[in-house]
């Protein structure tokens, strides 16, 4: 079969940094495991980081598929699968510990896997799940957010953050959102954003300019080290803090501690790395937001398209990723 391979860990300009190769493909199914016909693929900053780490296997030699978001189709199905059949359509980020979805045939676990939206072509679909699982996890597992809360959104016009715009909205939360370019702007008000602020500013002093003293949550999509003390300033009494990204240095955790806020990291590899007993919760919150997809609630977020699905293509995708300048998804599809 087709795939995209990473060697070594090389700029994304460098034609050795993705290569083109046939390699054999997956074994049969087992377990819960489906062999998905990949349609279509999108890239996040995850990609762009493992393929510039040298200690991700490249390093030694060992090639690695990357890719954790595509949309396709079911060819078969292991032996405790129950909730797809061969034919099936659907949409998954997959496992950060198994090959990725740049090949043509992908295993992944049916628990973390979600059926695709019908009205969203393949292409469409890809752009979602790794962004709308996050941000879902983000917003009810981690903050907590009840209806009627106001949600700060660092970084809103990202892949994480135009979910977590969509999702706060249908959930029935009051999403203020940041960004410092007007094209951002503009495109985190389209998504429904109820206010945007510059991030290049104080976040309360924004705030205060909207007549709100303090947001109940905050989700940090942007930079934990640039942002926490602007983030313990923002957060009410008692709120809750979350980022989908890492600190480079330590944070002071006394920033928040006068206020008993509480802090927590996203991370949505968790549950299938780790192997967690809820894993099917990942299934029914894609199949919950298809739902709402469906009903033209929530819209895909892809916002360029290239095909087919190449080493080439992925390289610019990887470049224009790292050129910190993208607005919502940018998605391959076709081999």
């Amino acid at each position: 079969m087709k795939a995209v391979l990473a060697r070594e860990p090389l700029p994304a300009g460098n034609p050795r940094s993705l290569v083109d190769e046939e390699i054999p493909p997956p074994p049969a199914p087992a377990g819960h495991d489906l062999l998905v016909r990949v349609r279509a693929v999108s890239v996040n900053p995850l990609d762009t980081k493992v393929r510039g780490d040298r200690y991700h296997g490249a390093a030694r030699g060992e090639a690695r598929i990357l890719g954790w978001d595509a949309a396709g189709v079911v060819e078969a199905v292991g032996e405790q699968v129950t909730a797809y059949k061969a034919g099936d359509y659907v949409y998954y980020a997959g496992s950060i510990l198994r090959p990725g979805s740049n090949a043509e045939l992908q295993l992944v676990d049916e628990r973390i896997t979600g059926s695709k939206p019908g009205s969203l072509d393949f292409a469409q679909a890809a752009a979602l799940p790794l962004t709308t699982i996050t941000a879902y996890e983000a917003l009810v597992d981690r903050l907590r957010a009840r209806e009627g809360d106001t949600v700060l959104v660092i970084g809103a016009a990202g892949g994480v953050g135009s979910m977590a715009i969509q999702i706060g909205r249908t959930l029935g939360l009051k999403v203020v959102a940041t960004a410092s370019r007007p094209e951002s702007a503009r495109w985190c008000r389209e998504l429904g954003a109820a206010h945007v602020i510059d991030h290049s500013q104080p976040l309360r002093e924004g705030l205060r300019g909207l007549g709100i003293a303090h947001a109940d949550c905050v989700l940090n999509c942007a930079d934990l080290d640039r942002y926490w003390l602007d983030m313990a300033e923002a957060v009410r009494p008692q709120g809750s803090l979350c980022s989908v990204v890492a600190n480079a240095a330590p944070v002071d955790l006394k920033a928040i501690q006068r206020k008993c806020a509480t802090f927590a990291f996203e991370a949505m590899f968790s549950r299938s790395s780790l192997g967690l007993p809820d894993m099917v919760e990942q299934q029914r919150l894609l199949n919950r937001v298809a739902g709402w997809i469906d009903a033209g609630t929530v819209r895909s977020t892809m916002t360029e398209h290239l095909a087919p699905i190449n080493a080439a293509n992925l390289r610019k995708a990887h470049e224009r990723l790292e050129s910190r300048r993208m607005i919502g998804k940018i998605v391959l599809s076709g081999w």
